[in-house]
């Protein structure tokens, strides 16, 4: 059964700067200082990016001492990967389908 893609997290992964903090996270758990010198990013905007990317589900946060250290939530990102999969298999499916024009 072909399920659909969630668009609400495909428009939270759209955006360069949070694809690339999730690239990094998907290598190590990283606090907010190690995300602004891997991205460049100011700290406000950081912020901000990693409130949507909380509030999305796709990381987690761990409390050390004054810092924040965030953590990808692989179950998100393997689910979504599986919907890609599932929309993949019903194009290899649907390639011999075509509907006639009226």
């Amino acid at each position: 059964m072909l399920m659909s893609v969630d668009a609400d997290l495909m428009r939270v992964l759209a955006d360069p700067l949070r694809l690339q903090i999730v690239s990094l996270l998907a290598k190590e758990t990283l606090c907010t200082t190690h995300l602004i010198e891997e991205t460049g990013a100011k700290q406000t905007n950081l912020s901000n990016h990693m409130r949507v990317l909380r509030e999305a589900g796709v990381v987690e946060t761990e409390p050390c001492g004054r810092f924040t250290y965030y953590k990808l939530r692989a179950d998100v990102i393997a689910k979504l990967a599986g919907q890609f999969a599932d929309l993949a298999e019903s194009a290899r499916n649907a390639a011999d389908n075509k509907r006639a024009c009226p």
